[in-house]
């Protein structure tokens, strides 16, 4: 009994270690429990309520409205309209394939359009909004809402898109927009910052320069969801701000004018406020339709428009370097003049063809076969006497002739780096040959870039510059685009003079007035009587390929040698000669003779021009008014 007795006690007491082991367990578990319930409600609370946010809210963000794009006048260039769009949540369609199925039904997608699509959807997050159509008929858009009853997750958009009214007119200024890719998402921090699937950008011209203030900001719905993504309630809109309007100085009246001069030609036109440096047109020609990229060009487009001979993708203005051919006959004589080469009454005798110059055995020809005879300063530059700009360059120097091409504009970039596709062109000196060649410079050289001929390359917004600083009296200015300053600077040396004596500026203004104006003149059948509008110029022909014996020969008109063999075709002028206030310059691709096929251009456009004037003087009066 006794044992059995003892027996039990050891038993119950084992029992109870036991118990109070496993006790002592479960304690410390239900502590540790409580201690990280602790931490986790308490301490990391935050954490995991932004988690939780996460989880249960979503954004919904929608492309920012563009800013648009003026002429000087108000007239919109480059605009908006209202684009419908049909967009997918995935996370928020419970049979994807179901909806996706009946939307192509509805649509009438073609087989390649469904691929595409669904290669979208497998690129894109389930929250992240799949865009099926960014530019629906009112027709489509109307079958859509009327079946929204069975398209759960889908959401027809009301949005806004670029268009460009008058097409080809401003495309290489303007440029156009498509839709954003990974390197415009890189490397502009306003496009990171408001992208959304589809967003549309500037790609080139003034779109891509001034992106970071037209683009604007996003209307953002902030919304709730629940455990299946489906939305429950909206619980924010914030809205978004259009972007920055910018006005251009540009008159859409001059600026077709100058689309309908170049039409089937290839070439450039700029025309140039002499005192402002306001740009008043600026254009490329072969040009095309921006509004082809808005949407995404077709290939059939693109190759039509990539393969045009013409080249309708450079924008001539700005990246054509041309040889200037006598257009440079002004900055030869005025640097000449300022270097005390030449005077007025300094003359060359010009034989024609049967006495060319000859100089190491190389000949110098005229262009006129049986010669000018004795020109001076005046009457050369008035028939355009290549003889005598060969004598003063030998005089002269290339140096020296470089250095006042340079200060008048001539081999750098007229718009510093609001464009980044502008081209320098070349004016030459011997240092440039020597460190770009290895060669020594040759005096022969020095003698063709006298007639704009050799290294020296100009683009058409140079020429029009320079033009527009001989027409002021010969001081500096700086071109602009935009109205109210935002690519315009205020340097010191705006208005400086550029010339040594005033007196050399006007003897060339004179020379340039007569070439237009007399009897003889290269360009006198393009004259203008009336005083009103009455302009000063000079022609330019450039060569193509170099002249050869047999060439001269045959003399053949321009229609009869080919195409890609013709010269191009320039000229430059100033007016109204009385008053100057603008300067213009006409660049045509292989158009031959510059007084035959650019100057009546620029006659063309004087008359418009400055019966424009008033109407853009006014616009200036009203401005100070309003100040």
């Amino acid at each position: 009994m006794i044992n059995s007795s003892s027996d039990n006690v050891k038993k119950l007491n084992s029992i109870n270690r036991r118990m109070f082991i496993t006790g002592s367990f479960k304690f410390f578990i239900m502590l540790g429990i409580v201690s990280r319930l602790f931490f986790l409600q308490v301490k990391e609370n935050k954490k995991y309520l932004t988690l939780s946010d996460k989880n249960r809210i979503r954004e919904w963000k929608l492309a920012p409205i563009r800013g648009e794009f003026h002429d000087y006048f108000g007239n919109v260039i480059a605009g908006n309209f209202e684009a419908y769009q049909l967009h997918i949540i995935p996370e928020q369609v419970e049979d994807f394939r179901y909806v996706i199925f009946r939307v192509k039904d509805l649509l009438n997608l073609s087989e390649k359009e469904f691929k595409k699509i669904l290669k979208k959807k497998k690129e894109i997050k389930p929250w992240e909004t799949l865009i099926v159509s960014d530019n629906l008929s009112w027709e489509n858009f109307s079958k859509i809402n009327n079946h929204l009853y069975d398209l759960n997750g889908v959401k027809p958009v009301i949005s806004i898109s670029r268009n460009y009214p008058y097409k080809e007119n401003f495309t290489h200024l303007i440029g156009y927009v498509s839709q954003a890719n990974e390197n415009d998402i890189e490397n502009t921090e306003a496009i990171k910052k408001n992208f959304v699937p589809g967003l549309k950008v500037g790609k080139v011209g003034l779109e891509k320069s001034f992106e970071e203030k037209l683009i604007g900001t996003n209307d953002i719905e902030r919304y709730e969801v629940n455990a299946y993504g489906r939305r429950i309630s909206q619980l924010e809109f914030q809205k978004g701000q259009k972007g920055k309007t910018l006005r251009l100085t540009i008159d859409t009246e001059v600026q077709k004018l100058v689309n309908e001069l170049l039409k089937d030609k290839a070439g450039s036109i700029c025309v140039m406020d002499i005192y402002t440096g306001a740009i008043v047109a600026m254009h490329s020609s072969p040009s095309f339709d921006p509004n082809l990229f808005v949407f995404g060009i077709s290939q059939d487009d693109w190759q039509l428009i990539r393969n045009d001979p013409m080249k309708p993708l450079v924008n001539k203005t700005l990246q054509g370097n041309y040889s200037p051919g006598s257009t440079i006959k002004p900055i030869v004589a005025l640097s000449a003049l300022e270097n005390g080469i030449v005077n007025t009454k300094f003359t060359v005798n010009c034989r024609g063809h049967k006495h060319p110059m000859e100089l190491y055995g190389q000949t110098y020809h005229c262009w006129k076969k049986e010669g000018h005879g004795f020109m001076n300063l005046r009457n050369a530059m008035k028939q355009s006497c290549d003889t005598y700009f060969y004598e003063v360059a030998r005089k002269l120097g290339v140096d020296k002739l470089s250095e006042t091409a340079k200060k008048f504009g001539l081999g750098k970039e007229v718009f510093g780096d609001l464009f980044n596709i502008e081209k320098k062109g070349l004016i030459p000196n011997t240092q440039w040959k020597k460190n770009a060649l290895g060669q020594s410079w040759l005096l022969g050289e020095t003698i063709i870039t006298g007639i704009g001929q050799g290294y020296i390359q100009t683009t058409p917004i140079q020429l029009c510059l320079m033009t527009a600083q001989i027409g002021n009296g010969g001081y500096k200015i700086y071109p602009k685009l935009v109205v109210d300053g935002e690519n315009e600077v205020s340097p010191t040396d705006k208005f400086t003079p550029l010339y040594k004596e005033s007196r050399n500026i006007k003897i060339v203004q004179d020379a340039m007035y007569a070439s237009t104006n007399e009897v003889r003149g290269t360009s006198y059948r393009s004259r203008i009587d009336d005083p009103k509008y009455q302009f000063a110029g000079k022609t330019g022909t450039a060569q193509v390929k170099k002249i050869t014996k047999r060439d001269r020969e045959l003399d053949l008109k321009t229609f009869e040698i080919p195409y890609e063999e013709r010269d191009h075709a320039l000229y430059v002028a100033y007016g109204p000669y009385k008053n100057p206030r603008y300067a213009v310059s006409v660049i045509v691709e292989h158009g031959g003779n510059g007084s035959t096929t650019a100057a009546p251009m620029a006659k063309k456009l004087f008359k418009l021009i400055i019966d424009r004037h008033e109407k853009r003087q006014s616009m200036d009066d009203k401005k100070y008014l309003e100040i």
